[in-house]
């Protein structure tokens, strides 16, 4: 049984500071998109208060919630397959299961039958199917897709547990309203063929279900399908290889999407939220686990700004940061894909940094600073480079973040790498091809050097009344080490140099693990250490000495001289 997944709206507030800035007072302050922390997680007994008020708002036409004896033999005969979703520790979705043997139920089965009328007597640890029981989302949370994060965790379960497949009864609801003009195989076909929209079956199609054939009498009482169901199939097609792992494993196969950006003049904070959730949307819908974006990819709102001074500029750009960061936070949650949102400008505390965003899909936030500004961006902005690196904790591995001249210093990545990265991001931004090089060959080499995956992207067409960044150029690649396992030219992947596009890799982690023991070179084992070490030593002298170098260096007068990102 599923309920209906129907969008609701939101909204965040905001400062109105700027020119180009939308005009809803409510769009940009912090406390208008609540802080989520999304954590995936088997149900517990002390769960059912919460469980109940869901229910008995999702069901409330339908007898409502279970009782609470119901819940805990569910539990007691399968804890493994019941599964939430909290929002800091508050649970507010959930799917329910069983085992069956499939051949004993058939497909003319109802849910009465087949649950045990609410008893779950028909649970069989030695079946071959998973089934269906419930899935049921927080109305107030329909916007954050979360019943597909639970669909996937169900999946997960039926592979890792080597299940035949899954199997559910789907309630139509949307069949109230055409049941005087067709049948419901009909309404079926028309949800299908996507001319007609269903709460729910549109739903589990696009999740990867077919339908085996309609049920009448499925729910009685369900007088919105008229007491039909459609029973829903998906097949495993790992099913015979053998696993001990559950749910929420480290993955093996990683699937990222980067995006070569477009430079383009933009209306409003809005017009660039939109061309923001555009991309997210586009590569999450091909299931990735993260999206990269460029260094600077919000330059545009640098115009909206009408300063002519670039350093003052770029300071009143960095005003949109903290909106854009938020608005990147929220598709991370609400699209489930994780968002390196490239880099922006940060003013703090009178200096301007450069920054890295770390968006997670269960709604938590990282940074990281650039740490090499180069002599253009000190002299022309008066950017300063942070002085932390952190290797990040992703839910699909280990990664490290550079921003753009970071990449060329090769002691920087040494260092994530010790401490287990797998995946290097590098969002840049370059002018000019052979700044466009720097970045392109050293990114090649840190991946040799620390056998891992390189991802970089940058920016394409130009940006007029912008300076100091008015042209670009890019070619984004995903780039591996150097080995008989991996592609002969060291390339995962290459987009179309100055092309808008996005462009979607999938990674073997396992690959690296093979190479770390048994490659024909082995960089990372094969290192002197009895002859040299890297250390990390704190210092910010070189900060003032790139500021004092500038100032030297600076025109008296305006100039189209280029702050070149790549050094």
């Amino acid at each position: 049984m599923a309920n209906s997944h129907a969008k609701t709206g939101g909204g965040s507030a905001k400062k109105n500071t700027l020119p180009g800035m939308p005009a809803a007072p409510e769009l940009l302050t912090p406390t208008a998109i609540p802080a989520h922390k999304l954590v995936l997680r088997s149900l517990r007994r002390t769960d059912f208060k919460a469980v109940k008020a869901i229910m008995d708002k999702v069901y409330s036409n339908m007898e409502g919630a279970w009782a609470q004896d119901e819940y805990n033999a569910l539990l007691k005969k399968f804890p493994e397959g019941q599964i939430c979703i909290e929002d800091n520790g508050q649970v507010v979705a959930a799917a329910l299961a069983i085992i069956v043997q499939y051949s004993d139920f058939g497909d003319k089965h109802t849910y009465a039958k087949i649950t045990g009328n609410g008893k779950f007597n028909t649970h069989n640890p030695d079946g071959d199917t998973l089934y269906g029981v419930d899935v049921f989302v927080d109305p107030e949370y329909r916007n954050l897709r979360l019943g597909r994060r639970l669909y996937d965790a169900r999946k997960e379960l039926c592979e890792n547990l080597n299940l035949r497949a899954m199997v559910a009864g789907g309630r139509i609801p949307g069949y109230n309203q055409y049941s005087n003009e067709m049948t419901p195989a009909k309404y079926v076909e028309m949800v299908r063929n996507k001319e007609i929209t269903d709460p729910i079956l549109t739903f589990q199609l696009a999740n990867d279900f077919y339908v085996r054939k309609l049920i009448r009498g499925y729910l009685p009482y369900d007088s919105e399908s008229k007491a039909y169901a459609t029973l829903l199939e998906w097949i495993n097609v790992y099913y015979d290889e053998e696993t001990d792992k559950l749910i929420g494993n480290q993955k093996s196969n990683v699937r990222i999407g980067i995006v070569q950006w477009q430079m383009r003049a933009t209306k409003n904070l809005e017009d660039f939220f939109q061309q923001m959730e555009f991309f997210v949307d586009t590569v999450s819908g091909y299931k990735a686990d993260c999206v990269l974006f460029p260094e600077f990819f919000n330059a545009p709102m640098m115009a909206l700004t009408n300063e002519e001074s670039p350093s003052v500029a770029i300071r009143s750009m960095a005003a949109f940061t903290e909106p854009i960061k938020t608005k990147m936070m929220e598709l991370a949650v609400s699209y489930n894909i994780n968002v390196i949102a490239g880099s922006m400008p940060l003013y703090d505390d009178g200096k301007l940094y450069n920054v890295s965003y770390l968006c997670r899909r269960d709604g938590t936030v990282d940074e990281q600073y650039k740490l090499h500004v180069t002599p253009d961006e000190a002299s022309y902005w008066g950017m300063r480079g942070g002085d932390k690196l952190r290797c990040f904790d992703t839910d699909f591995g280990k990664i490290g973040i550079l921003i753009c001249y970071d990449v060329e210093f090769p002691e920087l990545s040494r260092m994530l790498s010790d401490e287990g990265m797998k995946i290097l991001f590098v969002p840049f931004w370059t002018d000019t091809k052979n700044a466009y090089q720097r970045v392109r060959l050293c990114a090649q080499a840190r991946a040799i050097e620390n056998e891992c995956y390189v991802a970089i992207t940058g920016s394409v067409g130009n940006l007029p009344r912008v300076e100091n960044m008015d042209i670009q150029y890019s070619q984004s690649a995903v780039f591996s080490p150097s080995d008989f396992a991996f592609p002969h030219d060291a390339i995962v992947a290459e987009a179309t140099p100055n092309t808008e596009m996005t462009l979607i890799a999938d990674l073997d982690l396992d690959l690296l693990k093979d190479l770390n023991t048994s490659g024909a070179v082995r960089n990372l084992r094969d290192r002197r250490k009895d002859l040299y070490s890297l250390n990390w030593v704190k210092k910010t002298e070189r900060d003032d000495e790139l500021l004092a170098q500038g100032e030297e260096r600076a025109p008296k007068t305006a100039s189209r001289r280029k702050a070149v990102a790549a050094g």
